[in-house]
């Protein structure tokens, strides 16, 4: 139920063919008010898929910054419904909002067999639901037996987390297969606020990058005979609630962060960063609204995480990018830039332009012009990330990532 708010927040919501990337243009999206039915809201999707980000009632900021203004829900909570020709009708109750803030809805819609619609509750918010109660464990692990199935000198980011939906031996659970940076976003965006200070926001988001990359690196679950990553249970895990909202202020921060993780000298794993609430469950890691208000107070990211878990831990970088075609060079390309990087950048937003065709064609020259700065500029505007024209790290994974999933589609 969604009382009188008068604080604001945008949302936006995707619509594609399925799981895949691929765009669905023309739906038609209602959004209405959860306590009431009525309708705020009707939209229809661009060749992209998406409907344009419109304002919408949101809870008061500070009940989402200050721990002791956590008895109230500080997010609305709205229902989304789209329907599309050839489609079933997809209703999704319980997409969230924040205040100030921007939310992505996806909306993967199914062929027009079955049902007539197809009904999704998403669950509540982790700091707002239940309470996690995961167990203590050693920050360093055991590392696996030399005949495992992956042994690697050095962590490297895969391609995707096999998610157990459920607690490890419940084998009626489904499991999904995640791309890496969807899982990271999707925990992330489970776990903590977007409304919080960056330096607690990059915190949280690298603690959830190394508790992953370690359950990755020593095979925790395939060393006891599971056949997944990790699993959804806050008693085991972390929070991952399939096709739940995407807060993109928490995006961009993974797109930046999504290749570090927080290790000490000695070690050659990512460090099992554990770390709860703070507020309802306390444990030997991270506290969550600790880490917000610590950043209210100044502190930076790093002196957040040693707070946590030493004054001897630093950041390390993954070398490798597992399902990537080819690694970023390390230089950032703007315009007047040349070579076979812009080569390359130019022929798979090429590729990327057949299935979301905002984004204009340009000649595959290895020249970095306006064309060129234009079609990169589209496509960070549809993937939300900052629109800056240029071509850094995070811009270059993400069309690596979106060329690999739209060839895959061929």
């Amino acid at each position: 139920m969604n009382p009188t708010y008068l604080d604001k927040g945008d949302l936006q919501v995707f619509v594609t063919a399925g799981e895949s990337p691929q765009p669905v243009p023309g739906a038609r999206v209602r959004v209405t008010d959860p306590a009431n039915g009525n309708v705020l809201e009707e939209l229809t999707t661009d060749s992209s898929g998406q409907t344009p980000f419109v304002e919408l009632p949101a809870p008061p900021m500070e009940l989402s910054v200050v721990e002791s203004a956590a008895e109230q829900r500080p997010y609305a909570v709205y229902n989304v419904t789209i329907s599309a020709e050839g489609y079933q009708t997809l209703h999704i109750g319980g997409v969230e909002l924040m205040p100030a803030g921007r939310s992505i809805q996806r909306a993967p819609l199914s062929g027009a067999g079955g049902f007539n619609v197809r009904n999704v509750l998403l669950p509540p918010h982790a700091l707002w639901g239940e309470p996690s109660s995961r167990p203590q464990e050693d920050a360093v692990k055991p590392l696996p037996e030399a005949e495992g199935l992956v042994v690697l000198p050095e962590p490297v980011i895969p391609e995707y987390i096999v998610v157990h939906a459920g607690r490890p031996e419940d084998t009626s659970a489904q499991n999904y297969w995640v791309p890496f940076k969807d899982y990271i976003k999707n925990v992330a965006c489970s776990e903590i606020y977007s409304t919080w200070r960056t330096e607690a926001i990059k915190a949280n988001v690298l603690a959830i990058l190394s508790f992953t990359l370690n359950r990755v690196y020593t095979e925790w679950y395939r060393g006891k005979g599971y056949d997944f990553t990790v699993t959804n249970s806050t008693a085991f895990d972390q929070s991952y609630s399939h096709g739940r909202t995407i807060f993109e202020e928490i995006g961009v921060v993974v797109d930046d962060l999504f290749t570090t993780y927080v290790t000490k000298e000695g070690i050659a794993q990512p460090l099992f960063t554990q770390y709860c609430d703070g507020r309802r469950t306390q444990c030997g890691g991270l506290s969550q609204w600790g880490s917000q208000a610590l950043a209210e107070q100044g502190w930076d990211t790093m002196d957040i995480l040693r707070k946590y878990y030493g004054s001897d831990i630093y950041l390390k970088s993954a070398e490798k990018v597992e399902g990537v075609p080819l690694s970023y060079g390390g230089e950032v390309l703007s315009l007047g830039s040349e070579g076979e990087a812009v080569r390359t950048i130019q022929v798979q937003l090429n590729r990327i332009a057949e299935n979301f065709p905002a984004i204009p064609k340009t000649p595959a020259d290895g020249i970095y012009g306006p064309g060129t700065q234009a079609a990169v500029t589209e496509f960070q505007k549809v993937f939300h990330m900052p629109q800056t024209g240029s071509v850094d790290f995070a811009t270059w994974y993400e069309i690596s990532n979106v060329f690999v999933a739209v060839t895959n589609m061929s």
